[in-house]
């Protein structure tokens, strides 16, 4: 005949899976954190890149062709398109809000759910804010590089250089930042259905 369990026993059934479901919202709490202070860093550099991204040029224009090419100065600014500003202010949003969120994480280790939802939302909002203003940048990219003879728009990256480089540097880091706020609502939702359950 088995005995029956004892209420020690019990207790220490109970008493694991506690410790699992504090372990599992520890490394909850800790991967948000993280990807929220990627998110901050991913989005502050390329913020500054851009912001800073600046190259003169000296373009020859020919007037009349019996007359020497005049040699004008000519400037590439982040400030001259319209999608480049997007994307700067974009970033600024998105690094400013991922710093006050990943501060207030660590503050508050627990949040309640009115508080998570509020942050999921704003995170899934800040996503589509980088993930549009990346594309835009995106396409005002290809045509600096590639240029469109349907309408004339001649290529400007064979002159600009340096700046449609460093350009690139801070689009594909804005990129990088649309992900991590990817994966904060993946991490969000996952978690929202693991309680669920």
């Amino acid at each position: 005949m088995d005995k029956p369990k004892s209420n020690n026993n019990i207790m220490d059934g109970v008493g694991s899976n506690v410790k699992k479901v504090i372990e599992n919202s520890k490394t909850e709490r800790y991967g948000d954190i993280m990807l929220r202070a990627l998110a901050f860093i991913l989005t502050f550099i390329s913020a500054v890149v851009v912001g800073v991204d600046k190259e003169t040029q000296m373009v020859s224009f020919t007037l009349v062709k019996t007359l020497p090419p005049l040699h004008v100065p000519v400037t590439a600014k982040w400030q001259y398109m319209s999608a480049f500003m997007y994307l700067l202010v974009s970033d600024v949003i998105a690094c400013a809000y991922a710093g006050v969120s990943w501060a207030y994480r660590m503050a508050k280790p627990k949040l309640n759910n009115r508080l998570e939802l509020v942050m999921t939302l704003v995170d899934l909002t800040i996503m589509g804010l980088l993930f549009s203003a990346t594309g835009a940048a995106m396409a005002i990219g290809v045509l600096g590089m590639n240029g469109n003879s349907h309408v004339q728009w001649h290529k400007v990256c064979n002159v600009f250089g340096d700046f449609c480089r460093q350009f690139e540097a801070g689009l594909v880091l804005s990129l990088l930042g649309s992900f991590a706020f990817l994966l904060l609502v993946v991490l969000a939702v996952f978690n929202l259905y693991k309680r669920s359950r």
